[in-house]
């Protein structure tokens, strides 16, 4: 269900955004106890202003509720992705090669679940997506499919 809520929300939101001058980079769905909550993320070359999130979100407001994909009460979050931006397309993989970034996986890889380093490359190898991290100089071949959450680090935070 989540997946195929995310894809159909995706699929509604892409366009609207593309008209409006803005790629849309991330959707999250994340059930509560009584509503759904829909996380967009958008983003643009001259950055995103709060009057860019609000046309956005009044336009896909409508959508959804002509198309009822909750079955209930929702809410709607459109934002720029911040520093800690996600990366959940194979596009933001490529984009940031060389930067810092967090991954969650699924299943430990070599005894971990959690990996921050330097997002060394992406590629294809035996039919899968890899993102190759250097995490203190150890270099991780993390498949794409086993990442449950990657976001770039914020590299004002203290302690970075």
């Amino acid at each position: 269900m989540y997946d195929d809520l995310k894809n159909k929300i995706w699929e509604l939101a892409q366009p609207v955004a593309a008209s409006e001058g803005m790629e849309l980079i991330h959707v999250e769905c994340v059930k509560m106890h009584s509503r759904w909550i829909f996380r967009l993320f958008l983003d643009k070359e001259e950055g995103v202003t709060l009057d860019d999130c609000a046309t956005v979100s009044d336009q896909l407001g409508d959508i959804l509720d002509v198309h009822d994909l909750s079955r209930g009460p929702y809410t709607l979050e459109v934002s720029s992705p911040g520093f800690d931006r996600p990366l959940s397309r194979d596009g933001d993989f490529e984009k940031f090669k060389g930067a810092r970034i967090k991954v969650k996986t699924q299943a430990k890889i070599d005894g971990m679940k959690n990996f921050t380093g330097t997002l060394a490359d992406f590629i294809e190898e035996n039919g899968r997506r890899i993102v190759r991290m250097d995490v203190a100089g150890k270099v991780f071949s993390i498949p794409k499919d086993e990442i449950v959450k990657a976001n770039l680090v914020d590299e004002t935070e203290s302690g970075q």
